[in-house]
């Protein structure tokens, strides 16, 4: 299989990885093209042989961690758009009526949580795998999906 039918053929796996990082489908789009854009123009730093998925999600990890920085950065400049969304409504009562909601749980979680959570339980890597596209130590995974498991429990457990 050539590197385009690759790619080609990673992309609904690609997507709810980008939505689940993203924490949206809209945004998860968006990670999603970066990232293809991104490997098609760095196609050439792809060592053929080794493991193309680990290699995209590698890059929609690091991508995800820019555009989060970047994003927090314009928050310090701008004020976001939903700040004056809910003013006046009741946001606490609809907030805890969709705390069920996995997406919701998913969504809580701190971001290595959530990515660990994404990548073992979801999209079915290792523990070894995923430390590889994390870039830590599996033993740092293995805590971090041991957490992110138990929030979730306890966050679906909570309203089931």
């Amino acid at each position: 299989m050539g590197f385009e039918d690759g790619v080609l053929a990673l992309l609904p796996r690609l997507r709810r990885f980008a939505i689940g990082l993203s924490r949206n489908p809209v945004d998860g789009d968006d990670l999603c093209q970066m990232t293809i854009e991104r490997a098609l123009s760095r196609r050439e730093s792809y060592e053929p042989g080794t493991r193309l998925d680990s290699w995209m999600y590698r890059i929609m990890r690091n991508l995800w961690i820019d555009e989060r920085r970047a994003s927090r950065r314009r928050s310090q400049t701008f004020v976001s758009e939903e700040a004056g969304a809910f003013i006046g409504a009741a946001g606490a009562q609809d907030a805890a009526a969709e705390l069920g909601d996995v997406d919701r749980a998913m969504a809580s979680l701190p971001d290595d949580q959530r990515v660990a959570v994404l990548l073992v339980m979801v999209e079915g890597y290792t523990y070894r795998e995923a430390a590889e596209i994390v870039g830590c130590p599996v033993g740092t995974l293995n805590s971090r999906l041991v957490r992110g498991r138990d929030a979730l429990l306890a966050r679906l457990g909570e309203t089931v």
